[in-house]
């Protein structure tokens, strides 16, 4: 092979070999002006403060790279068998002759015989112990187990889309009575409450999630959809123009009853409950009209009984539909047949009574829940005295006995909260659904002041919330017409044997604090009452004719006081 030459670059410098290792000689010198600027006052009005300034930062992280080689450690895992005792070495364990003629040789020895005196007395100790006590046998079985931690919790078990492209609100969701049915009611309406969609509503299989059951077909939107109690394939429902409808699973998706539009609500029909009936085909409406109405799914042609929502005075007070109540929420416990609630538009929780024959009878009670309308409202099922709302971002719960404030209630959310329910099942557990898609559990045996789970099932507003008479089921909708199918822990889906008492006592004490509270509200505007009432007896009696000839006397001689001073000044 052949060298290639390279060409080398060589720069060379010279210096005088008697200047290498010089000593350094320093001096000393007076300091030196090198540079002299004056300043120029002129220039102090062409100063400005910047703010803000730019100043680049390299704001990234601060990655390095690091290697470590070190020795590797290895192990090994070994043992002995030790079958026999400690034998010399020049002594064959196999050999029974020579281990005796050992054992002989050893007990002959001082040593042995005073290790053997020595010991006896603890090991006879340890015999004694060992025949007191049964080593084998298991002490305290009978004492009960330690609970175990409970661990809250909620996920989504399965989510059912609504078909096609439009997406609607979910307005109501029913389940079925001892089935896996789920009905989901959507209707989209604009400000002045025309549908801007479809008109579907579904039944769901929650077993198949893929596609509906059933796909109901209503003249109008529907708003609520509710099923039998009695009958598990009848369901009826409220409709947008105001009117009310039956259907029946057995024969499809169209209405099989629809009430004549001129008995029908004059405003949407927001709310439908089926009512304990002989018959168990009775149910009754509600909607914005401040009109309540009974119905019969065997002949709709005209309402069985209706009752207008305006609380009066005195019975001698006359309802007007004008003056009525809008209704927003309805409220039916079968245990109490002819005792509903409902919450109106304004705010308020009214109780009625079917049976009433006068307007004090039919509305004898009125609490003012929340600031804007009620969005929920619900008994306990197991303390029917007290109820649940929800409305103006919490949630509350009252006793029938308090009627100015509440006995319990959430602390105020920062997103709104659009609807609430009791758990059929663990009856301290109230399931309260937020605008930013979070479903909320709270227990008011385990903590009160936040909830104990708080799960996000999806990122849109959450409307309806349903809970499964199982107990563990929670069944939610969203304003993008889908339904989450959400699962409890066992600790929030069961009751335990103590915790009706322990609610009992909560509930007794609260309700007890509030009337005390009630009762000292009474007395002291009793009290501002009567000393209005004495000011104005003793201070605003009506001026008389004297009293006006005084004053105008006294006024005069003010002002003659006022002129002779002032000619007095004059003249001096």
């Amino acid at each position: 092979m052949e060298k290639t030459d390279k060409a080398e670059f060589v720069y060379e410098y010279t210096r005088r070999r008697r200047e290498f290792g010089r000593q350094t000689l320093f001096e000393d010198k007076n300091a030196e002006l090198s540079v002299s600027i004056p300043s120029d006052p002129s220039m102090y009005k062409h100063y400005i403060l910047r703010n803000p300034v730019n100043v680049s930062v390299e704001n990234t992280k601060s990655m390095s790279e690091h290697w470590v080689n070190s020795v590797r450690a290895e192990y090994t895992s070994s043992g002995v068998n030790h079958v026999e005792g400690g034998w010399p070495k020049d002594i064959n364990i196999n050999d029974p002759e020579a281990t005796q003629r050992y054992r002989r040789k050893i007990e002959k020895d001082d040593a042995y015989i005073h290790a053997v005196m020595h010991l006896g007395h603890s090991m006879e100790h340890n015999i004694l112990q060992n025949n007191a006590v049964d080593m084998y046998q298991i002490y305290y079985s009978e004492l009960p187990s330690i609970p175990p931690v409970e661990r809250s919790s909620c996920h989504t078990v399965n989510v059912y889309r609504e078909p096609g492209t439009n997406r609607r609100p979910i307005r109501s969701l029913s389940w079925q009575q001892e089935g896996a049915r789920l009905a989901s009611a959507h209707a989209d309406i604009c400000f002045t409450r025309n549908s801007r969609s479809l008109q579907l509503s579904y039944i769901w299989d929650i077993e198949n999630a893929n596609a509906p059951e059933l796909t109901i077909t209503p003249p109008q939107p529907l708003l609520d959809l509710q099923y039998n109690p009695r009958d598990q394939h009848i369901l009826v429902g409220g409709l947008m123009n105001g009117q009310v409808g039956c259907w029946d699973m057995r024969r499809g998706g169209e209405v099989i009853a629809l009430c004549p539009p001129h008995v029908a609500h004059r405003e949407l029909t927001r709310n439908v409950l089926f009512i304990n009936s002989k018959t168990g085909a009775e149910f009754f409406s509600a909607s914005p009209d401040g009109v309540v109405k009974w119905w019969d799914t065997r002949n709709m042609s005209e309402p069985t009984d209706f009752m207008i929502i305006d609380p009066v005075k005195s019975n001698n007070d006359t309802q007007s539909v004008e003056n009525a109540l809008g209704i927003s929420a309805l409220e039916y416990e079968p245990t109490i047949p002819t005792r509903f609630m409902i919450g109106t538009e304004t705010g308020l929780v009214v109780g009625g009574n079917r049976k009433g024959k006068t307007p004090l009878e039919k509305l004898p009670s009125k609490y003012e829940a929340h600031l804007g309308p009620v969005y929920s409202l619900q008994r306990n099922p197991t303390f029917l005295k007290n109820f649940l709302t929800v409305g103006d971002w919490t949630a509350r719960v009252w006793s029938e006995d308090c009627r100015e404030s509440s006995i319990l209630w959430t602390h105020p959310h920062k997103t709104k909260l659009t609807d609430g329910a009791w758990n059929p099942i663990r009856f301290s557990l109230m399931l309260v659904c937020q605008w930013d898609g979070c479903l909320s559990c709270w227990d008011l045996l385990r903590r009160r002041a936040a909830p104990v789970v708080t799960a996000q099932l999806c990122d849109e507003p959450l409307l309806r919330v349903r809970p499964h008479e199982g107990g563990l089921l929670v069944a939610c909708g969203s304003s993008k017409g889908t339904v989450y199918l959400a699962e409890l822990s066992e600790n929030l889906g069961t009751a335990d044997k103590n915790d009706k008492q322990l609610l009992t006592h909560i509930l007794e004490r609260e309700n007890k604090r509030e009337r005390i509270l009630e009762a000292r509200m009474r007395e002291l505007r009793l009290k501002m009452r009567q000393d209005r009432d004495v000011g104005h007896t003793e201070g605003d009696s009506a001026p008389t004719d004297k009293d006006l000839e005084e004053a105008a006397n006294e006024y005069l001689l003010m002002v003659q006081q006022l002129q002779e001073q002032q000619n007095n000044q004059d003249l001096g």
